[in-house]
């Protein structure tokens, strides 16, 4: 750069006197951004959040760069569950460290609390995010799909900026990858379908650069980044619109078998399926691959660029997923919401400040557990809050005790069904949803369940009871049926039915502290028969509470 001063016959003359002066400033300034960063212990954080992307069903698979910079830097939790496999619900489960039972987000419309105004004003100041912008110390900042009902009009409009947010970049509604709309900090920003300005997942790479470079380095910042990948459209990136040409879904024990002894929307689903029907999941499978791609650079990028500001060994960098996702599974053609590992397991990759390089934990983990966990990163404590879920910072940096972390989480789903017959599918009558041409449904109003998952050294067990006529219960040991074929609930010891039955209904009515309670395979667990009830506490009065 050329600098210049004007001499006293106003001629514009270079000086190298200046030049000197100005590499002083320039390497004092330096040292100043170095001094302030070392002034500053409180790590940055990064949360990328992916959209529907499984673990079970080969998911992490074409993500090799984010499992090199993330995850072989750092731990890989392999036994990390969702509160709900379905977006909104699992997505406030993320913000607020709660299960759906307290934070009252039942499914993905303003009617089941999805972004809804009275959600807005009765839970969403009550965010890990508004927790940390409260308190002033962390800039805060988000890009991407929020919850699928944000934008509405009928809650807010683009113009409704959620609290906690010092900079806001949020898609209007559900994953797309062209022709959306962010809200830029409450302005509607309008894209179109040109790739090099538009593509939705380069989009909030080049958004999280430009605000790692030009934010405040006087703070540290939280940052989170949610991308639309892998959900559908499943619209790639022009470059990666060829590859995988022959990756199919994976032909797992559980592919195209009839879920004999399931709930009856499994036992619904047509099998063998059709050559159609698969054909056309196999090529959904392939371009939900191509869209991780994008992820991986954009993961690569935030990484590279932490490398090069001198921030990446005083920043955690979090990365994981709203639920998983099935292709085929039981004859369920696609989609998520079900029980079963495939939609309830996900991603979680952490590197970070004292977490060792290439570690993997079993560690039974909750999606509730994220704020938490942000929170005691940031430097606080989650007994400050209302969160069902608990730090696993310790677990991360070796200073917890493994053998007194907790043996199970709740996992709970509210059915959607519509009042009048699909047209694909009119035989099963009202009450179905999610319908496919050839007359297989992936959701229904009775498809409400909740799950206590087990992970213990003693136990690898799934027990669910479903809200319906026939209260219908799935028991799974995925220690010796890992792909879920056998439902055990008719031939296992009827005691422990009995405890489960009584631990899922603590774990339903738990909130904060009584949610981290021993479960029935930790050593400290009591079991109480005075407890039990006569029959199951239904799901959808508990949980579709009216928020005023």
């Amino acid at each position: 750069m050329a600098l210049f001063v004007f001499n006293s016959a106003s001629k514009m003359v270079s000086s190298p006197f200046v030049i000197l002066h100005c590499i002083l400033i320039c390497v004092t300034l330096h040292c100043n951004h170095l001094a302030e960063a070392k002034m500053n212990p409180r790590p940055n954080i990064v949360l990328i959040l992916t959209d529907d992307l499984d673990v079970s069903i080969g998911g992490m698979i074409p993500l090799v760069k984010t499992k090199k910079l993330i995850g072989d830097a750092g731990i890989t939790f392999t036994n990390t569950f969702v509160a709900s496999p379905l977006c909104c619900p699992s997505r406030a489960s993320i913000l607020m460290g709660k299960y759906p039972h307290n934070h009252h987000v039942v499914n993905n419309t303003l009617e089941g609390n999805c972004s809804s105004t009275a959600w807005q004003k009765t839970q969403e100041p009550e965010t890990f995010p508004a927790f940390l912008q409260k308190h002033g110390i962390y800039q805060t900042f988000f890009a991407g799909k929020y919850l699928n009902e944000y934008g509405n009009k009928k809650a807010g409009g683009v113009e409704h900026v959620p609290p906690g947010w010092d900079h806001w970049f949020a898609l209007e509604r559900n994953s797309k990858y062209y022709n959306y709309t962010l809200s830029v900090n409450g302005r509607a920003q309008r894209h179109g379908q040109n790739y090099s300005e538009d593509y939705l997942t380069d989009v909030l790479a080049n958004i999280s650069i430009d605000f790692l470079e030009n934010k405040s380095n006087r703070r540290p910042f939280f940052m989170m980044v949610s991308t639309p990948a892998p959900h559908s459209p499943w619209t790639a990136a022009p470059q990666y619109e060829s590859n995988f040409p022959n990756i199919k879904a994976p032909r797992d024990p559980n592919f195209n078998v009839h879920g004999k002894d399931k709930h009856w929307l499994i036992r619904q689903a047509k099998t063998p399926m059709t050559n159609s029907s698969v054909e056309f999941l196999d090529n959904a499978y392939r371009k939900r691959w191509r869209t991780l791609l994008s992820i991986d650079d954009l993961v690569e990028k935030v990484v590279r660029k932490l490398e090069v500001r001198g921030e990446l060994s005083n920043t955690y960098v979090i990365f994981t997923s709203d639920n998983g996702y099935h292709t085929g599974q039981f004859s369920l053609p696609m989609d998520k919401r079900q029980l079963y590992e495939f939609d309830i397991r996900v991603p979680l990759l952490v590197r970070g400040p004292n977490i060792k390089p290439n570690q993997t934990s079993p560690l039974l983990i909750a999606n509730v557990d994220l704020g938490p966990t942000i929170l005691d990163i940031a430097g606080y404590s989650v007994n400050e809050t209302q969160m069902d879920g608990m730090s696993f910072l310790p677990i991360m940096t070796g200073k917890g005790n493994s053998s007194t972390w907790r043996s199970d989480v709740l996992v709970e789903y509210e059915g959607e069904g519509s009042n009048v017959p699909d047209p694909t599918c009119p035989l099963l009558g009202p009450g179905v949803s999610e319908c496919f041409p050839d007359c297989v449904c992936e959701d229904s109003y009775n498809n409400t369940y909740a799950c206590v998952r087990t992970v213990a050294q003693a136990a690898n067990l799934q027990y669910c009871e479903f809200d319906d006529n026939e209260v219908f219960v799935e028991v799974y040991n995925l220690t010796a049926d890992p792909f879920q074929l056998s439902n055990i609930a008719k031939s296992i010891d009827q005691e422990v039915l009995e405890k489960m039955n009584h631990r899922l209904m603590m774990l339903q009515s738990c909130s904060g502290q009584s949610c981290r309670t021993p479960g029935i395979y930790d050593s400290q667990f009591r079991f109480d028969p005075r407890l039990m009830f006569s029959s199951l506490v239904p799901h959808r009065n508990k949980r579709r509470q009216t928020l005023k």
